[in-house]
């Protein structure tokens, strides 16, 4: 297992690679839950991704509230991570984002849906969630536990649920699978969409998208292009 300081130095480099990869801007958060504690989540304060440091990292219970309260802001938004850590053991990192790639496919009434051998790593179905179901009008931030709950049910034990008018929540068993899935979640949106003003468009198969998502999440391939970003946004400063 790798030491604590080990896995808070690679979520603060995730927060930079996603920045850097255009799937997070000034808004957005990414975290991992704790590898010597999974009752609790470690996330960065309120910050830009970007600018995100270890000394930014705290570390919060599955209700969202920081172990060690201080006078820092903390994201409005928490609850997600951690409604979605109660309800999947399996998960070790959960990343919310608007990626303008993305957002088309969150305000139109079209599915979005593996259409590249990469992409197939979204999975099959990739859900949508509209808090108006639930919750009527809202600021659109999901800031109650109850609204990450009511998240949380709608990704059921899929890795991906779109968020009608508002962006995307990923999860992955690792922060390396998380954030391969976000790079590979807008790349594929964006394929998706290049194609459709084409016109008709193919889809992966059931087959291949379990086939090829379980090839592309080895840590064989998951590992070559972390490297890649995060190289990517140490040269970017």
């Amino acid at each position: 297992m790798a030491s604590l300081k080990d896995c808070i130095a690679e979520l603060v480099v995730a927060n930079h690679v996603l920045a850097n990869e255009d799937v997070l801007d000034g808004f957005g958060h990414i975290s991992m839950r704790a590898p010597d504690d999974p009752s609790t989540y470690l996330l960065s304060r309120a910050r830009a991704p970007e600018l995100v440091e270890e000394a930014d990292i705290v570390r919060f219970t599955l209700d969202s509230d920081p172990l060690e309260a201080d006078k820092r802001s903390y994201y409005s938004e928490r609850v997600i991570h951690g409604e979605i850590y109660k309800a999947r053991p399996d998960v070790m990192a959960v990343c919310h984002h608007h990626a303008p790639a993305v957002m088309p496919f969150c305000i139109a009434n079209v599915p979005l849906r593996p259409v590249t051998h990469l992409g197939a790593t979204i999975g099959a179905t990739v859900p949508v969630w509209d808090s108006q179901d639930e919750f009527g009008d809202t600021n659109l931030l999901v800031a109650k536990p109850e609204e990450g709950a009511s998240l949380a049910r709608a990704l059921g034990e899929n890795f991906v649920v779109l968020m009608r008018r508002h962006g995307a929540t990923v999860a992955g068993r690792s922060v390396r699978e998380a954030v391969f899935r976000c790079v590979y979640l807008a790349n594929n949106a964006r394929t998706q969409l290049a194609a459709a003003q084409l016109g008709q468009y193919e889809t992966l198969t059931p087959g291949e998208v379990a086939m090829s998502g379980e090839f592309n999440l080895r840590p064989y391939a998951v590992d070559r292009a972390w490297e890649r970003w995060a190289m990517r946004a140490v040269r970017r400063g």
